[in-house]
């Protein structure tokens, strides 16, 4: 690998950011900062990594070449580019890099890209695909979109995060790629709970059930990551219910403004709506089958 030559910060360290900031800081990559809005969490990884604990976005911008972005939506985006705060990234936005890697609505990205090219920065979405998990190895899939310069100086980083990166397009591409991925992943784990659920209410055996699904039609992804977990109600967060609404929403306001109905679409994020009504919205999208199965919520939810 050729010697990493950026300095590089991250704003919002969740279970993801965290994980990718350790992976860097494993690969020999020089960071300099972290900042979220849960302080504590900050110190913490700062500590672990032998890094500054930021107090303002503004902060890492100014002690990093590259900032490294994964918040939490839109609203939180817009927060920390924000042009009317003075301790957002946008006024250390010069000569910087800002890699964004949360799943938000493509205008979001356009429009925080021009922002920053305004100040003389740049901007490039690294869309991302995969789990805590893989963030921590560096095999996340990631999506990229922005302008040739961007992708190129971002890669040596991207490579060390991602066993695949692939360059989309244009600013705003990436993230609609993303959105109908992050759909059609939430519709597959919606239907696969209403599969196991019904077999549950039938009497099957959901062991021998999942592994008929596995070698026919019925088989995705999401059976080989979710179906043990939904038969033994283990709902330990790696993709919250929040962020599944989130993500079906923004992919169902592109098809709005299309002019396209998705009626399955539609139905998933109702449910984890439901979930999030019912206070289970911070549990693993995996808990959409507490909807599905009768001696579950979804007991008291089909009969009162």
């Amino acid at each position: 690998m050729t010697e990493p030559t950026e300095s590089i910060g991250f704003v919002g360290i969740g279970r993801m950011g965290a994980n990718m900031a350790r992976r860097l800081h494993e690969r020999g990559f020089h960071l300099t900062a972290v900042y979220d809005l849960h302080s504590t969490a900050a110190v913490e990884l700062a500590a672990e990594l032998h890094v500054h604990p930021a107090l303002t976005p503004a902060e890492v911008a100014d002690r990093s070449s590259v900032v490294i972005t994964v918040v939490s939506d839109d609203t939180a985006m817009r927060s920390i580019f924000s042009v009317t705060d003075k301790t957002s990234l946008l006024g250390s936005a010069r000569s910087r890099l800002f890699v964004n890697c949360a799943t938000l609505s493509p205008k979001t990205h356009q429009d925080i890209a021009g922002l920053v090219a305004g100040q003389g920065g740049l901007c490039l979405e690294a869309c991302m695909a995969g789990s805590i998990t893989q963030a921590r190895q560096g095999t996340l899939y990631l999506m990229c979109g922005g302008n040739a310069e961007a992708y190129a100086r971002a890669k040596i980083i991207l490579d060390a995060l991602g066993t695949t990166v692939r360059h989309i397009g244009r600013t705003g591409e990436a993230a609609k790629v993303k959105a109908l991925v992050n759909m059609v992943m939430n519709n597959n784990t919606a239907a696969l709970a209403e599969g196991l659920g019904l077999g549950a209410a039938l009497g099957i055996d959901l062991a021998l059930l999942r592994d008929v699904f596995s070698q026919t039609g019925a088989a995705s992804r999401v059976l080989e990551t979710d179906g043990d977990d939904m038969q033994q109600r283990a709902h330990d967060c790696y993709f919250s219910a929040t962020h599944a609404a989130k993500d079906s929403a923004i992919a169902l306001d592109l098809a709005q403004q299309v002019g396209l109905s998705l009626p399955v679409s539609q139905a998933t994020l109702a449910q984890y709506q439901r979930l999030m009504a019912l206070g289970k919205g911070d549990l693993d999208k995996s808990a959409i089958a507490e909807l599905t199965f009768l001696d579950r919520l979804g007991s008291s939810s089909a009969h009162g």
